[in-house]
């Protein structure tokens, strides 16, 4: 039987529930409807029933759901039940931004080296975290148990190191790149496209203007 689709929209909108649901927690807070959870988002609780009915039946009529069980469940649907190994490549300001970002670490992803190519860096350490050179990539990682990479690397260089990559056992990588990466199947990929996510405001932006 082939696998249900999930749409991309509805993963995204989970990570959202999940974090209403964790300060939901921090309020102790014991049951809450899908009303309540859509408001908290402003969306709309027939969304939050669809969205969750793709995974099963959480909740009780006339109760709601339990607020640590549901974000238990969606913690373990989106993957967030264990830590995840993650590396960064690039020790350039946006690779320095990123080992500053609490969020990671919040959500169960934790940095524990950067890799980088100059060697006026390596050697160094970048928020605490070595910087290590690019040629000692595929033995970190398969050393340590990498599951995910973060790519934060000039475009001229991040296929050459998506090409090491694909002969390790990471999983997955978060591409900063602003260049479209070919990867071998198994590992994942997702693009986070600075720019074009501006352009997409500046048009909504205008749109609005209209």
């Amino acid at each position: 039987m082939k696998a249900q689709k999930i749409p991309e929209a509805t993963v995204s909108r989970l990570s959202l529930y999940s974090r209403y649901l964790t300060e939901l927690e921090k309020k102790h807070v014991t049951n809450v409807s899908s009303v309540e959870i859509a408001n908290g988002m402003r969306g709309t609780s027939a969304q939050v029933r669809k969205d969750l009915a793709y995974f099963g039946d959480f909740g009780t009529r006339g109760v709601g759901y339990n607020v640590e069980n549901l974000n238990r469940v969606i913690k373990n649907i989106l993957g967030l039940d264990h830590e995840w190994n993650m590396i960064l490549i690039g020790a350039g300001n946006l690779g320095s931004a990123l080992t500053h970002y609490s969020g990671f670490r919040r959500s169960g992803f934790t940095i524990r080296a950067v890799f980088d190519n100059d060697i006026n860096k390596i050697g160094m350490s970048l928020n605490g975290l070595p910087i290590l050179p690019i040629t000692r990539i595929v033995e970190y990682i398969e050393d340590n148990q990498v599951e995910i990479a973060v790519m934060a690397v000039p475009s001229s260089a991040a296929q050459d190191i998506t090409d090491m990559l694909c002969n390790t056992c990471l999983k997955g990588i978060l591409n900063f790149s602003p260049t479209h990466l070919i990867t071998c199947d198994r590992i994942a990929i997702r693009q986070v496209d600075l720019t074009i996510n501006l352009e997409a405001l500046s048009y909504q932006i205008k749109t609005n203007e209209q």
